[in-house]
């Protein structure tokens, strides 16, 4: 079909975008100022703040008012922490200390560095409500398992980013949290019926609307029980009878990642993209390595679809729309934002007060630590976490290959601590905690994860994540060489 300026300026309008480098490829510039709509930054476009200032101010010259976004929740999935783990605790500690005063003032925070740095969209807060245990994708992302405190703190979180100045989006719709599988590799299924749903699953969304979130998430998943087949970003009854007329969204509804499995993976990311858009989508989040060939394919299949009658034009020009309405909130929102002290100390006064001690904790003599290695998800990517930092000579195990005596006798003459994390997902992590545990009783377990499984004897010490700041309260707690007054326990 011959090129039409006027539609290809539409398509481009529901792009958000990824590149490869440290500096805005030529192509992202060019897009930008023929209309993209915006970029979304991963951990290999980010090598310090220096950088990451100059880069987001290049981008922002290419355009009146680019979307500047990335995935920056805190605690475990961070990319401005990426080199060494995020100084914010994750949602599930903020939602152990169950205060939404402080996860309004540490979303705040968050919110005035990424400011500071140039973002104006962060794909955050995760509000959904995590009662599968086994959950691979969110976990520790999530509040908790109750939905009314998922709810509260779906609140407090977006009207913390927003008084920074940084758009909110709450993530993902229609709830991701009884999932057993993970989206990026397959589609997940929901089972529950529609009641169920509403009441535990959308409540926090409807929390986060009611707070004036100004954009939300699609998830790439099933839920038979709201109505419609496949994932939920390609299902228009979800997305505009339930999201818009129901809950009464008028912001922005991004996608996640299309190049996930869970909604391109038997159609390909052109055809995902053009369905999600025609469902009710506005914003099209392309993922981590969609690039210039692609999104050009993505922007081709969207102008083929009009042309074709599959997409009308009128949904195009809504979409849009609302993603400039949503480039003037930020662009109106950069002048009254809240001012943040510089080093606030927010985000390790959270983590502190999250810990939580099982049994008696007396002072530890030169404590051996072992750390129980547990791969990292797609979202979380590696980041590292552990107690590395404040314990000179931690040993990273795998708990396939380790030897329970031989770390048992390592530890000979010092206090032994068993740092796991989410160890109720690994048989091999708890039969190793639990043969350590039976050599050295008295030992002290550290779950840097979520604590659903614990063994029946020593100590035991839940952080609740794996951020730089939870490990550093675990660190104060148990001896570390912190550098920083110990607050004497939680």
């Amino acid at each position: 079909m011959p090129y039409d300026p006027t539609l290809a300026r539409l398509a481009n309008a529901t792009l958000l975008v990824p590149f490869e480098s440290y500096q805005a490829p030529r192509w992202v510039l060019d897009g930008l100022a023929d209309g993209i709509a915006g970029v979304c930054l991963f951990h290999n476009n980010l090598d310090g703040p220096e950088q990451v200032t100059a880069l987001n101010a290049s981008l922002a010259e290419a355009t009146d008012t680019p979307l500047i976004s990335l995935d920056e929740e805190g605690g475990d999935v961070t990319r401005i922490g990426q080199a060494r783990g995020s100084d914010y605790p994750g949602n599930a500690a903020l939602g152990a200390v169950d205060d939404p005063g402080l996860t309004r003032a540490t979303l705040r925070s968050l919110g005035g560095r990424l400011a500071e740095l140039g973002f104006n969209l962060d794909l955050a807060p995760s509000v959904d409500v995590n009662v599968a245990d086994d959950n691979p994708v969110i976990g520790t992302r999530s509040f908790g398992a109750d939905a009314a405190l998922v709810a509260r703190h779906a609140a407090a979180a977006v009207l913390g980013l927003q008084e920074a100045g940084v758009a909110a989006c709450a993530k993902h719709f229609p709830g991701h949290g009884a999932t057993s599988q993970d989206s990026h590799h397959v589609l997940p299924r929901v089972e529950a019926d529609a009641d169920l749903l509403r009441r535990r699953e959308l409540l926090p969304f409807r929390a986060a609307v009611e707070a004036g979130v100004r954009s939300i998430l699609t998830a790439h998943i099933e839920m038979p029980g709201l109505g419609g087949d496949g994932p939920a970003t390609l299902t228009p009854h979800i997305l505009n009878d339930l999201l818009r007329g129901e809950l009464g969204f008028t912001g922005t509804v991004v996608s996640d990642a299309m190049e996930m499995q869970g909604v391109s993976g038997r159609i390909g990311i052109p055809e995902a993209s053009v369905r999600a858009v025609a469902s009710g989508v506005d914003l099209l989040c392309l993922g981590r390595f969609v690039y210039a060939d692609q999104v050009e394919l993505v922007r081709d299949a969207l102008v083929d679809a009009v042309h074709e009658g599959r997409l009308p034009a009128e949904r195009l020009e809504e979409a849009a729309a609302r993603n400039a309405e949503l480039r003037t909130w930020i662009r109106e929102s950069a002048s009254r934002r809240a001012a943040v002290p510089e080093a606030d100390g927010v985000g390790l006064a959270g983590a502190r007060r999250a810990l939580l001690v099982s049994g008696d904790l007396p002072p530890l003599n030169d404590p051996y630590v072992v750390e129980v290695d547990a791969p990292s998800g797609m979202a979380v990517g590696e980041v590292p976490w552990g107690l590395g930092p404040w314990f000179p000579d931690v040993e990273r195990v795998s708990p396939e290959e380790a030897h329970a005596e031989r770390l048992a006798a390592g530890a000979r003459g010092r206090d032994l601590v068993v740092v796991v994390r989410d160890a109720h997902r690994y048989p091999g992590t708890q039969a190793l905690v639990s043969r350590l545990l039976s050599l050295r009783p008295e030992a002290v377990v550290v779950e840097m994860g979520l604590p659903v499984w614990r063994p029946g004897s020593g100590t035991h010490v839940s952080t609740y994540g794996a951020a730089h700041v939870n490990g550093l309260s675990a660190a104060e707690l148990l001896g570390g060489a912190v550098g920083v007054p110990s607050p004497g326990g939680s």
